[in-house]
């Protein structure tokens, strides 16, 4: 059942991919979406970036230690 928030979408082919044009009203903020079929139906979700936090929280600590870098003061600058 139509509302305002419904419109019509052209399909079309890319390459061997079925690819639906999205109206501009309708432009995901995103790089990349999620498909999946519920009965006839095709839902497209917005995949969000993860928060820098969660990144962190995966990463494995490394098991390499850096050494110690001298701060040695800036060579003088000739300025002329």
């Amino acid at each position: 059942m139509p509302n305002h928030d419904t419109r019509h979408a052209r399909l079309f082919r890319n390459g061997r991919s079925q690819a639906v044009r999205i109206p501009r009203e309708f432009e995901l903020p995103v790089s990349e979406v999620t498909i999946h079929r519920e009965g006839r139906r095709l839902i497209i979700e917005p995949v969000e970036a993860a928060p820098l936090r969660e990144l962190f929280a995966q990463w494995t600590p490394l098991d390499e230690i850096f050494p110690d870098i001298e701060d040695l003061p800036p060579e003088p600058v000739d300025i002329e």
